[in-house]
């Protein structure tokens, strides 16, 4: 099938179209990618760094931290700059490679949160077996398995999104590069793209949040009807209770904006939730697992400590 669009940029709407916003919209959004790149970068050496966070959780929290800086830097720096110019256009081939970037990314998130469940559901479950079902193999290979699958789903979204016929009007109702608004531009057949974009992106994400959600069923029901220790209970409750919440924050938004179906009202609608996740949710990431996990604390301590006593070993010397 060939590529015989016209058009060789597009250029986006944005998050506001008030002028006098604008700046206001550029500091919030720098805030937050800055809060960002801090907060999951700092996890992310602390999981590298502290000998003792070297399991199967913390190398799946490593990775969520790696992925939210890439997931939020995929559209943040853009939107930053085009907050700031009035020339707030995107080549075609920056477009098509923002979309795929965007959806590789956001699918990876999906699969590696159902990953964390089920480590859960292992460590809490069968305690005595957890190391070797989830041994450094497993882990890399689920690791693998879940960057893989996404990286050919997404490559699958943005062939077909590039091969469409674009023509008309060249303004995308977004602040980024996303299928929904790029198809409300297409005049080509997009039946395909559209089925393609409900049932497949909906398979992948409801799959990997049905599987979740089984993970934690299995868990409370271990809890209550098998082991019946309200400390045991109580601890692996709050474990779950920050990845569950995490987990809320980026389904949500997800399955409101790519499962129902497109329409011009509700493209405004998209761009307020497509906030949440694009750059809220990996915000609150690192802030919901680090602050909540005592490990993560007192690793973050160590290294604070072992700092200062170099310092100082330095200074005397």
């Amino acid at each position: 099938m060939e590529n015989d669009t016209t058009v060789n940029e597009f250029f986006l709407l944005g998050v506001t179209g008030v002028q006098e916003l604008q700046p206001v919209f550029f500091v919030i959004f720098f805030i937050i990618y800055l809060i960002n790149l801090v907060g999951n970068g700092a996890t992310l050496m602390i999981v590298i760094l502290e000998p003792k966070l070297h399991s199967p959780m913390y190398f799946f929290l490593g990775n969520l931290s790696c992925l939210d800086i890439c997931y939020s830097s995929v559209t943040l720096p853009k939107v930053l700059i085009n907050l700031l110019s009035t020339h707030k256009a995107i080549s075609f081939l920056g477009c098509i490679t923002q979309l795929h970037f965007f959806h590789f990314l956001g699918s990876t998130e999906s699969i590696l949160l159902s990953v964390m469940a089920f480590d859960r559901f292992v460590a809490i479950c069968y305690p005595l077996r957890y190391t070797v079902i989830m041994n450094t193999q497993v882990c890399i290979l689920l690791a693998v398995v879940a960057w893989l699958i996404s990286f050919l789903y997404a490559l699958m979204h943005s062939v077909m999104t590039a091969h469409l016929n674009f023509c008309g009007s060249q303004k995308l109702n977004h602040f980024f590069c996303d299928v929904k608004p790029l198809l409300e531009l297409a005049c080509s057949n997009i039946q395909l793209n559209q089925w393609f974009l409900s049932i497949v992106t909906g398979s992948i994400s409801m799959g990997a949040f049905f599987l979740t959600l089984l993970s934690y069923f299995y868990i409370i029901s271990f809890l209550l009807f098998k082991n019946r220790s309200c400390r045991i209970l109580h601890k692996a409750l709050s474990t779950c209770a920050s990845h569950f919440m995490v987990v809320c924050l980026f389904y949500g938004p997800v399955g409101f904006t790519y499962i129902r179906p497109a329409s011009a009202s509700s493209m405004i609608e998209d761009r307020m939730v497509a906030i949440i996740y694009s750059a809220v949710t990996p915000v609150l990431n690192p802030l919901i697992y680090t602050l909540r996990n005592k490990e993560v604390m007192l690793a973050v301590k160590k290294i604070f400590v072992r700092k200062l006593l170099f310092k100082e070993h330095q200074y005397h010397h």
